[in-house]
């Protein structure tokens, strides 16, 4: 038996064991759905007994659609951490007390944070006050005006 004899179907399903074997040697989750969509297709082909050109057509679909399904499964994974923020460093600074570099108002302004500056809004405040961060947007810190001790 030579090479040529083998059914197109079967190098589908081969091509795709492949695939998912390269994905466990280099897991990043994408090999895994074309893997998938080459044995779908190998065994429509099979099953069917389909040409080349019918063959890559289902090949396109299933991989986009696994691709689309993967996309959904994997962004709607809820990660448990024991520290939720630690990759939002704005949203950290929330309750901290910074100091006022450049008038702080609705438009914007400065603000700086341990050996750097960040952009702000809110206020008032001018520049050498304490101001306190309520939010952030983006990168931007919501800050309003820390409150005075009275006598």
């Amino acid at each position: 038996m030579n090479l040529g004899e083998i059914a197109p179907g079967w190098w589908w399903l081969i091509g795709g064991l492949l695939l998912l074997m390269a994905e466990l040697v280099a897991p990043g989750v994408f090999l895994l759905f074309i893997g998938a969509a080459a044995m779908v297709t190998g065994a429509f082909v099979l099953l069917f007994d389909l040409g080349v050109g019918p063959a890559l057509v289902l090949f396109a679909i299933y991989t986009a659609l696994a691709v689309a399904i993967g996309r959904k499964v994997y962004a709607n994974r809820i990660v448990d951490s024991p520290d939720p923020l630690l990759n939002d460093r704005s949203a950290r600074l929330i309750g901290r007390s910074v100091a006022v570099v450049s008038t702080v108002d609705e438009h914007g302004g400065r603000v700086r944070v341990g050996d750097s500056e960040w952009s702000a809004r809110g206020g008032p405040a001018q520049p050498g006050e304490l101001v306190r961060v309520v939010g952030a947007e983006g990168n931007c810190l919501r800050v309003e005006g820390a409150p005075r001790l009275s006598a």
